[in-house]
């Protein structure tokens, strides 16, 4: 590809070309920067999954300024890697966007094909999964989850995959019943086993929740961010309580700062109650 004119890269109106002029320049041997020279897939791999979490972030957080600008460096990350695609002759981003742009025809029959739209959400699920699993041809039945992917995730996908030949249990109440189990070996690990055995049990554990999750129709990634984020909000009023005071939470005690947490919570319930 011939170098991008200064013209481009610096036209505010150049859309995904000047990107991509821009990534080009980065990447160029006599006058790119040396930090974005020196990346490969594997060193710039984390970056990608640390931006579609920002991503996450601003939308659960509902900051549309802020979802802008991470939208666009989750698409600079995708421009990224083709650009050292290209470089390596593996392909370009013309090819990634024709790839999802047939993918996308190919598994929406009912919207660019003949078939009927007259489905519902989980008969449309119950297509795509068809279309994916006809693509792949013959495989194993976990074949193709991602090794990358956060293990919560993953372990939701490798149950989804199993439960579609049977490989599921029931109802809600043995996946219960399984946890009280798991958790019990937990505990009879940390007071009788090694680490390593420790950390073999509480991934059973993890595993098993990640199930009822699946059961409970509930994503254990965004469960787990807002139980992060409802932690991060009450502990910060802690704090605030005690800066009123003139101290820290280091200069408290665990009695002080229960009592102020359920303080917290107590203000948040009312907060909600108030809103209706």
């Amino acid at each position: 590809m011939p170098p991008a004119s200064d013209d481009l890269i610096h036209d505010p109106d150049g859309g995904l070309p000047r990107l991509c002029a821009i990534m080009a320049r980065l990447r160029d041997p006599a006058s790119g920067c040396p930090w974005d020279l020196e990346q490969d897939f594997a060193s710039i791999a984390p970056y990608t999954i640390e931006e579609a979490y920002e991503v996450a972030d601003a939308i659960e957080r509902q900051d549309w300024p802020e979802l802008r600008g991470e939208l666009g460096d989750l698409l600079f990350q995708s421009v990224f890697h083709a650009q050292m695609a290209e470089e390596a002759g593996h392909f370009d981003l013309d090819d990634v966007i024709r790839s999802i742009s047939d993918k996308m025809i190919a598994r929406h029959p009912h919207v660019f094909g003949t078939e009927s739209r007259d489905k519902s959400a989980d008969q449309q699920t119950a297509d795509w999964e068809a279309l994916k699993a006809a693509e792949r041809g013959p495989a194993r039945v976990l074949d193709g989850v991602a090794l990358g992917l956060p293990a919560l995730m993953r372990a939701v996908k490798l149950q989804k995959r199993a439960a579609r030949v049977g490989f599921d249990w029931p109802s809600t109440d043995q996946v219960v019943a399984k946890i009280t189990e798991e958790a019990a070996e937990l505990v009879e690990a940390r007071d009788t086993l090694s680490q390593a055995e420790v950390t073999e049990e509480f991934g059973d554990l993890l595993f098993v929740m990640a199930n009822l999750a699946r059961h409970l129709n509930v994503d254990p990634e965004a469960a787990l961010r807002a139980a992060n984020a409802k932690f991060t909000r009450r502990f910060q009023r802690i704090e605030d309580w005690l800066g009123e005071q003139g101290r820290t939470p280091a200069e408290s005690d665990l009695a002080e700062m229960d009592a102020l947490w359920d303080r917290a919570k107590a203000e948040e319930k009312a907060a909600k109650a108030a809103k209706g």
